[in-house]
């Protein structure tokens, strides 16, 4: 199978995101706000954990709508970084 072209990629970011309860909060949250079809939109992937934050992968094109969830939601939870690189989130 031949591989994918970069410009054919889906591009993604990198959010750092911090809060309690992340595991159980973040995809209600985002789900609740943009709903199914979004939800599948944003091609959400977990990459690690940690306590009280969590590193998470989002399509380029939905970070704007995944960080608009976590504003209006009524837990604390916030998007503390957002970045193209997991060496530079890590920085």
């Amino acid at each position: 199978m031949k591989a994918l072209k970069p410009s054919m990629r889906e591009k993604k970011r990198y959010l750092l995101i911090k809060g309690k309860n992340l595991k159980k909060n973040v995809e209600e949250i985002i789900k609740d706000f943009i709903g199914t079809l979004g939800m599948s939109k944003t091609s959400l992937s977990w990459i690690k954990t940690g306590e009280d934050w969590v590193i998470v992968s989002v399509n380029r094109n939905m970070v704007d709508a995944v960080k608009a969830s976590f504003c209006i939601s009524p837990e604390k939870i916030y998007v503390k970084k957002v970045s193209g690189t997991l060496k530079k989130l890590k920085e």
